[in-house]
């Protein structure tokens, strides 16, 4: 079923891009659009998670780390992918303070899974394996391929509108550079917030089935909302189509449930996870609490990253 809403995905960002041609340089234009627009489908589809994870300058975890945090984030994932049944991922750590994470790559078989370095220095153990099973989860949905080839043709149709500024039949319209410039973005972020809200919500119950630790989820996904509004994403900022790849939004200024919001709202993730939680007959603790104590050492340490 997930390959066949990516493919409906990709006949509608195709049909976005054609369109944008169009009102740019008519039928030859729509043409030229449409060629591009398979080539780019085609190119997504096996390289879109390598250009996701080298725009954020991911690095691979080896296995003899010298930071006991970033070697339990790894053998953490690794046990949890089993436990899920899904093969070993490729796992890649960000050098970035502020506290998130994502997966990609086009099916299970290919996946990588990626941390960054301030939610590493953020989190205790459970709740950066709650974050892992979050985003194995997406793995196990085969939610990866849609949200990745989605981030890579939503950049695209931003760019595309953009040329319509100066490309664009101005003695046909004078208003048709302007209008698609402000449309066709507007477009192809509605189409990230369709498939990335739901797929949150689903990824955080079944998350907490892998890890059977639905409160340490939820304590993350608190902490990490707070911390993430204090720390920008530079890298992040400058290609916003990606932050729907995240299991918070990075984007500054962005965290309620609204039209223009890629992410659910995170209370309400919280909410749905703590009644998860008591189902399994879990403890629940807040976040504050549990910020007064974890195996990385006092709160001030963690805050810090592995890097210092």
């Amino acid at each position: 079923m997930n390959h066949l809403k990516t493919y409906i995905l990709l006949a509608a960002m195709t049909a976005l891009f054609g369109g944008v041609g169009y009102l740019v340089g008519g039928t030859g234009g729509m043409l030229i659009a449409l060629v591009v627009a398979a080539a780019m489908n085609l190119f997504a589809y096996w390289n879109a998670d390598k250009m996701v994870l080298s725009h954020f300058r991911a690095q691979p975890v080896e296995p003899n780390h010298p930071d006991p945090r970033v070697r339990a984030y790894l053998e953490d994932t690794l046990l949890l992918a089993q436990r899920a049944g899904l093969p070993p991922p490729k796992i890649y750590i960000i050098d970035n303070p502020q506290p998130n994470a994502f997966a990609t790559g086009r099916d299970p078989k290919n996946a990588a899974v990626a941390a960054t370095s301030g939610l590493l220095g953020l989190l205790s153990r459970d709740e950066i394996r709650g974050v892992m099973a979050h985003e194995l989860a997406h793995v196990k949905n085969r939610d990866t391929l849609t949200m990745t080839v989605t981030a890579t043709i939503a950049g695209a149709v931003a760019m595309l509108a953009n040329f319509a500024l100066f490309f664009g039949d101005r003695d046909r319209n004078p208003l048709v550079g302007l209008a698609i410039m402000l449309l066709a973005p507007i477009a192809a972020s509605l189409v990230q917030m369709a498939i990335s809200r739901a797929r949150e919500y689903e990824a955080d119950r079944i998350g907490a089935e892998i890890g059977g630790e639905p409160e340490a989820l939820a304590r993350a996904l608190q902490k990490i909302e707070a911390y993430a509004r204090q720390r920008v994403n530079v890298d992040a900022e400058r290609n916003p189509a990606m932050a729907h790849l995240f299991i918070i939004n990075p984007l500054s200024g962005r965290g309620a449930d609204n039209l223009f919001s890629t992410h659910p709202n995170t209370k309400n993730r919280i909410a749905q996870l703590t009644e998860i939680a008591r189902r399994f007959g879990r403890p629940i603790i807040s976040a504050q609490e549990a910020s007064k104590s974890g195996p990385w050492g006092a709160p001030s340490d963690r805050r810090r990253g592995p890097w210092g």
